[in-house]
């Protein structure tokens, strides 16, 4: 596409609808034409650049090469954000079109474009002379500096600033100047004990749901359980435990909010409602809203919490618009995605970059390093000592959560809070208060979460993360700031911590040194002649080795090890990512007793400057709250990220040498596993290489954390049991497993258990189907899933266990489904995020979707948008040597039952994706024909499985999904 005249009015300029099929284009004079994409890029090489929907996906379609900001095309995504930021959108024609209140036609033509712009512009004048007008005259300087394709059709209807005498041409994206301020407030008292009645949450429920609401049995049922983890404690460590199986359909979050917003109501307390998915967040908090619905009420009510790395850093986001504005025109084009941060900023509940009310495009449209630059992903957060401490989201939202009735988490979050409660030192605060209450949704991934959160890894990125932490860039251009900066001015203050603080510095080095990742294999040495690119992090900038490094040596020794033991897989050709650490190779050994040494040295002074950081705390009884807040902060900061984690590392080293008792069932497993470093210009074929220890039963440090701090639980999914027979016997076998499984039998008080039925008629609503004459080969994968998925006429989600298969099976069909009108999206192709990938496959209902386990659970898509589910292989447990020993201590010496249970759990939840209201219909369709009959139990009770070849479930799919239809086959099959 050739550049832009500048500032090109949309309506002078042509529309494009670009698809991979034929796309739509309509002429400045009007003439709306079809074309192939051949013929559509020749039109385009005459016309003014084109107004259109997401410029990176319209590229694509007709294999153009991506261009860089700001572009020449006028992308009404852009213009969106500016009129309405905050504002969630499916980034498609039509998913602008529902946002804006226009009914978009069956099919959409590039002659819809026109009429969205129009409106945009319509709401755009009528901002115009508001208050809201002001800020967006001023946003205008600098986008217009950048080079914004909209920013003449924009300053028409705004008009300049009115007057920007002294004032910074940048000022408007000086956000921090503006945001509200929080404000301490008086500890809130520790809550209630009061119980819930299960007639009072029946009524609450009622009270929601409201008059005209759908009626679901089962719903009141579940609320009535849930009331059991609202019961005042009996006794310290032996909270209330509920395990409630809500099957799909029951209505089960606002089940179980009827009694945990009561409970909060009379006991002045928060109840933490905790998920697995970014899915299920978005669900709760938009179905919140049918509690609240008044927004300042549910700002002061609800409140979502997530990891700072989540979150808009405003210092960081003033250092990236300093360096912007240090380098003059060059730095024009980082003006455009920090306005129209800005612009959502200021408009944002939470500031929430990741799965918030910022669009999941934004950063395909602008580039996810500018996301990546404004985000705290690097732990450097100083606290009270940032200028923006006041107005900061991550403190705001601590603030509010302490205040609130629901807190809205996950599963990540809860359990690192909990292990931080148990672990902290005596008299230090945590930022967040402890919880009595809990909602676990999503309670199946308990087992996954608290193996992630209880997990130790000494690898290379990690221990090279650390030493960065520590010593900040070492001479690289990155912003990192060290240890020493961030403490520089306490030290000042506090000269006894200047002591620890640089044994502690010194110590660092024994971390890996910045280009350990080309050192790892002498072979194979980094190209001398290669330049990195600027944006490279530090620990991959290649300087000289550290012949004496104790890091390094071990990482090589592991490495070492690890080669000589890989092996091959004969069906799939991978080699093994990982191998067992014992018998242990002598170098491994004898490097692991040094580095222990080494990481010994460095923890005990980061260990002391706590202890004086604490001390001094609480000797000086006269210390400004700010001065106070920030050094209990640097405290937990310095065990989170250091202490703990190096006690961990060191705690490993010293374990391994000594050889596991055979007779003994262990309590952790260790080995060792290679992993691919992000490809960068620097780190091309580079590897990571670490020691791993987890827990083989994770849930025994979940149930030790949370059964101190809570009085009540609730697990609840629609998947917590397997159930693969009737009868008391098989009832009570699957409660068994369930409660072994989610560790609920390590709880002092034995749980209470209730199940509620689906209230769907899975036997009319629903078929499933095995094919039989499909091999795993690609090729036949990409044939059976483009005739599938033309059959369904769109609206089919395929399920995917490798990544390489999805890819390659993606490259095969997307094009001639394009062609034929079913826009085909893919996780791990497309680079949008899963959160908009799913609201795009929602709002396109002729599309498909193509995903791995992200998309199996807690995705909610209701309606004709989901009429079928395709699994391309037997969803087995990964045999790796994790899942080895854990079948070993966990099978009850049934390792063949233990493998079962996993698979048929997870086809249960690739199923329950498939019915999300009474009057859906839906075809399961599995492409592995050596999926064995014993797994159909997965399904619910009533679906009708049938084993057949491909040509004749076509056949019965379509007479199933469109049955006036009968007499014809599909499309791909005749003739």
């Amino acid at each position: 596409m050739p550049r832009a005249p500048t500032f090109l009015s949309p309506f002078d300029a042509p529309a494009l609808v670009a698809r991979r099929g034929l796309s739509s284009l309509l002429t400045p004079d009007g003439e709306l034409l079809d074309l192939t994409a051949e013929e559509t890029r020749e039109r385009l090489t005459q016309l003014p650049p084109p107004l259109l929907v997401h410029g990176p996906a319209a590229l694509r379609a007709l294999d153009l090469s991506p261009l860089s900001q700001p572009v020449p095309w006028l992308d009404l995504l852009d213009l969106f954000l500016f009129v309405r930021p905050a504002t969630t959108v499916a980034p498609t024609p039509r998913g602008l079109a529902l946002a804006l209140g226009i009914e978009p036609p069956e099919t959409i033509g590039a002659d819809l474009l026109p009429v969205l712009c129009e409106t945009l512009l319509d709401e755009l004048r009528h901002k115009a002379e508001t208050p809201e007008g002001t800020l967006l005259r001023a946003l205008m300087v600098p986008l217009t500096r950048a080079g914004w394709a909209w920013s003449g059709e924009v300053t028409d209807i705004l008009g300049t600033p009115r007057d920007t005498t002294g004032a910074h041409p940048y000022e408007a994206i000086r956000i921090w100047k503006r945001l509200p301020r929080w404000e301490e407030t008086a500890p809130r008292p520790a809550p209630g004990s009061q119980p819930v009645s299960p007639n009072a949450a029946r009524q609450r429920l009622r009270d929601i749901l409201g008059e005209k609401a759908e009626i679901r049995p089962g719903q009141a049922d579940f609320a009535s359980v849930a009331t059991g983890a609202f019961e005042p404690r009996e006794s310290i460590g032996s909270p209330n435990v509920v395990l409630a199986e809500a099957g799909t359909g029951t209505g089960k979050t606002l089940g179980y909010i009827a009694p945990a917003s009561l409970w909060a109501e009379q006991n002045d307390g928060a109840v933490w409602v905790s998920t697995y998915t970014r899915h299920l967040q978005r669900q709760i908090e938009q179905e919140l809203r049918r509690l609240y619905p008044d927004e300042t009420t549910l700002r002061n009510k609800v409140v979502v919490r997530k990891g700072r790395e989540n979150y808009l850093c405003l210092l960081n986001m003033e250092d990236l618009l300093n360096v912007a504005s240090s380098r003059g025109p060059d730095g024009y084009a980082a003006l455009l995605p920090m306005a129209l941060l800005a612009r959502w900023a200021e408009a944002s509940r939470d500031g929430d970059l990741m799965g918030g009310d910022l669009p999941g495009w934004f950063g395909e449209l602008f580039g996810s390093g500018t996301l990546f630059g404004v985000a705290d992903r690097r732990g450097e957060c100083i606290h009270a000592a940032c200028p923006h401490y006041q107005t900061c989201f991550v403190e705001h939202g601590i603030r509010r959560a302490r205040q609130a009735d629901l807190v809205v988490a996950n599963h990540a979050l809860v359990l690192s809070q909990a292990a931080w409660a148990a672990l902290a030192p005596p008299g230090l605060p945590d930022e967040d208060t402890t919880p009595t209450r809990y909602v676990f949704d999503e309670g199946h991934h308990i087992p996954d979460a608290a193996d992630s959160a209880f997990a130790t890894a000494l690898s290379g990125l990690e221990a090279a993360e650390l030493r960065r932490w520590l010593l900040g860039a070492e001479g690289s251009r990155s912003r990192a700031r060290g240890l020493q900066r961030r403490l520089d001015d306490l030290v000042e203050r506090l000269p006894m911590i200047d002591t620890p603080l640089q044994a502690a510095l010194q110590a660092a080095r024994s971390l890996p040194a910045p280009g350990w990742s080309t050192r790892l294999r002498p072979e194979n040495p980094a190209d001398e002649n290669s330049t990195p690119p600027s944006d490279t992090p530090a620990l991959l900038i290649p300087e000289e080795p550290t012949q004496d490094n104790p890091s390094e040596a071990f990482l090589r020794a592991l490495d070492h090890q690890l080669r000589a033991r890989q092996t091959k897989d004969s069906r799939d050709g991978y080699i093994s990512a990982e191998c067992d650490l014992h018998p242990v190779n002598e170098d491994v050994g004898s490097t692991a007793e040094t580095l222990s040494r080494a990481l010994t040295r460095l923890r005990d002074p980061i260990r002391m400057l706590a202890d004086r950081l604490a001390a001094q705390v609480e000797d000086d009884a006269e210390m400004d709250a700010p001065t106070r807040q920030r050094i209990e902060a640097m405290i937990r900061t310095l065990h989170r990220r250091a202490i703990s984690r190096l006690s961990g590392w060191i705690g490993m080293l010293d374990a391994l040498q000594t050889p596991p008792e055979p007779d003994i069932t262990p309590t952790f497993v260790d080995f060792i596993r290679t992993e691919r470093l992000p490809r960068t210009r620097a780190t091309q074929g580079d590897h990571d290489i670490g020691l791993y220890r987890h827990w083989l039963d994770p849930t025994i440090p979940f149930v030790s954390t949370i059964q101190t701090p809570a009085h009540g639980l609730l697990l609840t999914s629609a998947t917590l049991r397997d159930q693969t027979g009737h009868g008391d016997a098989q009832n009570e076998a699957s409660w068994h497993a369930a409660e072994l499984r989610l560790g609920a039998t390590h709880f002092l008080k034995p749980p209470i258990r209730a199940s509620v039925m689906s209230p769907f008629d899975y036997t009319t609503q629903t078929r499933a189907y095995v094919i039989t004459d499909v091999s795993g080969e690609i090729p036949s994968l990409a044939h059976a899933f483009r005739a599938l998925f033309e059959t369904a006429g769109g609206g089919a989600l395929g399920l995917f266990t490798a990544i390489r298969r999805l890819r390659e099976v993606h490259r095969r069909i997307h094009e001639p489904l394009e062609t034929q009108g079913f826009p085909l999206y893919a996780q791990h192709v497309d680079a949008m995020d899963n959160a908009t990938l799913v609201d795009v496959f929602r709002t396109e209902t002729h599309s498909c979707l193509l995903g791995t386990d992200a998309m199996r659970d807690g995705v909610d898509v209701p309606g004709e948008a989901l009429r079928m589910v395709v699994f391309e292989k037997t969803p087995w447990p990964r045999p790796d040597i994790l899942h080895r020993e854990r079948r070993r201590l966990l099978s009850e010496g049934r390792p063949g039952d233990y493998d079962d249970r996993i698979t048929r759990m997870r086809l249960r939840q690739a199923f329950g994706r498939l019915i999300r209201q009474g009057t859906d219909r839906g075809v399961f369709v599995m492409l592995d024909r050596r999926m064995p009959s014993r797994l159909l139990s997965a399904f619910p009770d009533g679906v009708d499985v049938r084993r057949m070849p491909l040509a004749e479930a076509l056949e019965d799919i379509a007479r199933f999904l469109r049955p006036e239809e009968q007499e014809n086959g599909p499309p791909l099959l005749q003739g």
